[in-house]
């Protein structure tokens, strides 16, 4: 680890600033992510002579608030061209956001954003629930999801093409048509899709439980997902957590994007290492908001115990309650390639807060209560 400190700081620092996406922008865009390149950000300023100890602390951070803020109003204007076309061939359509950046764990200063292009003409129901019992929907309709949603998908790629004739729009993508470059400043994947409403939306009203059912044009099959209900209880586990919880979501992850770099095999996807930190212990995540390592430790820890505790990993389930998280080996192979990482950078951190450490291969479970109590300035 202590070789390719220096390396993992430079990468995240690129990551974050969007240095690492320049291609997939527009001139205008490259310019101000190179402008504000040159400024260093708060994290790169702190623990003097602890490399370590600071690509923590900046793993943990979420990205600028402006470039987060540019990527929301690209997906919104790709959004207006959108349902401007999509009306006219008579369509009605909505729009929302999901994945890591309405979720602000994202860690890249230039992420690709997903926009839901919801076919609002068009629902699935649970049936049995609430409003069907009581005859709220009208009678089934005779279309199935992928009727209704191939089409979608195939106006919704020509209106882009169309709309946006200077950006490079990828149509290969299963479920995702990804477009970038041109007039866009930020890239943004728009999803073809339709509500799905589920017992508990059919009882709360509440959009959190609505779903979502999106197609796979490769397959062809349609997938059914609980995106917002995802985000709202990932939301309220880091509001319990002091924002812990998003912390060591972001630090997994740019410390899988790393190990990657560096020629490691983590096959193991985001949404799966958000899912698995939501399990993490409450009360340990919250030291962080004092204590910022704290926030390694109990990572670091968390990891290593569904490392060594694999029948306690295969039997948790993602936020929505909707599947387990570990439902493939390749997904637990990763987890367990992750937490070794963890396990080198918790040492090195330790030894960078305990100077009688230094040299000395340090004990885990030493570094995990050395890490809980020590306060960066």
């Amino acid at each position: 680890m202590a070789q390719d400190i220096n390396a993992r700081l430079n990468r995240l620092k690129i990551r974050r600033r969007g240095m690492d996406r320049l291609g997939r922008l527009n001139e205008t865009a490259r310019a101000e992510i190179l402008n504000d390149s040159v400024t260093d950000e708060r994290w790169q300023k702190r623990a003097n002579n602890q490399p370590n100890t600071r690509y923590v602390l900046g793993s943990m951070q979420e990205v600028g608030t402006e470039y987060t803020r540019i990527s929301v109003e690209t997906a919104e204007r790709v959004g207006k061209q959108l349902k401007n076309g999509l009306m006219s061939a008579g369509y009605s359509v909505e729009f929302r956001l999901q994945g890591s950046v309405p979720l602000n764990v994202h860690i890249r200063g230039v992420s690709d954003v997903d926009l839901l292009n919801l076919e609002a003409g068009y629902h699935t129901y649970d049936r049995g629930g609430l409003r069907d019992l009581i005859g709220s929907y009208t009678s089934p309709d005779a279309r199935n999801s992928v009727s209704v949603l191939w089409p979608l998908r195939k106006k919704s790629e020509e209106i882009l093409i169309s709309k946006f004739p200077a950006a490079t729009v990828d149509t290969s993508g299963g479920k995702a048509i990804a477009i970038s470059g041109g007039s866009l400043a930020r890239p943004v994947d728009v999803v073809p899709s339709h509500w799905h409403d589920t017992f508990n939306y059919q009882r709360s009203g509440d959009e959190r439980d609505r779903g979502i059912v999106l197609l796979d044009k490769k397959i062809p099959e349609t997938i059914q997902n609980l995106s917002f209900l995802h985000i709202d209880r990932v939301n309220k586990q880091d509001t319990a957590c002091n924002g812990g919880l998003k912390k060591a979501i972001r630090l997994c992850k740019n410390v899988k994007n790393d190990a990657v770099e560096e020629g490691k095999t983590i096959k193991f996807p985001s949404f799966d290492i958000a899912a698995t930190m939501y399990h993490a212990d409450r009360l340990a995540l919250q030291a962080g908001h004092i204590y910022e390592l704290a926030i390694l430790a109990e990572t670091q820890r968390f990891l290593d115990e569904l490392y060594h505790d694999p029948v306690k990993a295969k039997s948790l389930y993602v936020p929505d309650g909707s599947k387990k998280i570990f439902d493939s080996n390749e997904k637990y192979d990763g987890l367990r390639t992750l937490s070794c990482e963890m396990d080198k950078l918790l040492k090195e951190v330790a030894k960078e807060q305990g100077t009688q450490l230094t040299g000395q291969d340090v004990l885990i479970s030493h570094g995990r209560e050395r890490l809980r109590k020590a306060y960066i300035l």
